[in-house]
């Protein structure tokens, strides 16, 4: 059994496959990643990038008084295997510090089982990711302006596992 942080407790987990998300979910979703990506941390890009509305995209999000308060994607990809991708992992400023992101990353790791999972992190939450089995996979590098890092859990490399 594992803990689960009281504060975590109150929010409501939802996941969804893309085709099940309705316009408010989804509205309320990219409302939240453009409030802490655009907004917050001032970075311009393409958020909307095809992989959204795909057919094994999971939506994981944590809504509280009926706002969602942190989201994470998991992409499923077939190019070489299945494999997946974590990617738009967001917590509102007010939320942070309370599990959020553990909770929704614990969730998406169960989907992913022992397949190899990928995701490029903001540089300083690096350390965070490794606690959940991520290693380094390749240089940083900038993304809209912010420092990022290649990470992967999984998937053969044995002196990454």
């Amino acid at each position: 059994m594992w803990y689960q942080n009281p504060m975590t407790a109150t929010a409501t987990l939802t996941r969804s496959y893309a085709y099940d998300l309705d316009t408010a979910q989804l509205y309320n979703i990219l409302k939240l990643r453009a409030e802490v990506f655009v907004i917050e941390q001032k970075s311009s890009y393409q958020d909307l990038d095809g992989l959204d509305l795909l057919p094994e995209t999971r939506h994981l999000w944590l809504t509280e008084n009926g706002q969602v308060i942190a989201y994470l994607r998991l992409s499923e990809q077939h190019e070489d295997g299945k494999s997946f991708l974590i990617s738009r992992v967001c917590t509102a400023p007010e939320h942070r510090g309370q599990g959020h992101t553990t909770r929704l990353l614990r969730t998406a790791l169960a989907d992913v089982g022992g397949d190899p999972c990928r995701m490029n992190a903001q540089s300083y939450l690096v350390d965070m990711y490794t606690k959940h089995g991520f290693r380094p996979d390749g240089p940083e590098f900038d993304e809209a302006g912010v420092p990022h890092v290649p990470l992967r859990r999984g998937g053969g490399d044995p002196w990454k596992e």
